[in-house]
């Protein structure tokens, strides 16, 4: 399977993912420390690639949905955004919403995606 299609699985199979630089508990960059943060505050399970350990998913995945940089944040199969509109939509109450949403609709454990 290539990079494009291991993506999309990963997108498609998680109700919420993040791509992101080093993991929530190690991130490697302060934007993907950020992001992984509010949405740890939102309680809600995610799952999470580190695009730092798959050189093929970094050089992949801002092709997949013509974002550039990193992090990334899928919730329901759909790019939210990166570190600036996650903050904001956790700052408003609407990321928590989107994430039980989608979480509802599936019982995929979180973790490593």
């Amino acid at each position: 399977m290539d990079a494009l299609e291991r993506i999309e699985q990963q997108v498609k199979n998680n109700p919420v993912v993040i791509y992101m630089k080093g993991t929530p508990q190690v991130p490697r960059c302060g934007y993907s420390m950020r992001a992984a943060a509010a949405l740890n505050e939102c309680e809600v399970p995610f799952a999470y690639v580190n695009v730092l350990q798959d050189p093929d998913i970094f050089a992949n995945l801002p092709r997949y949905a013509d974002w550039p940089t990193f992090p990334q944040i899928y919730i329901d199969g759909e790019l939210v955004g990166g570190c600036d509109i996650t903050l904001e939509l956790h700052a408003s109450g609407e990321l928590k919403r989107m994430m039980e949403a989608a979480a509802a609709k599936t019982a995929v454990p979180a973790g490593d995606a």
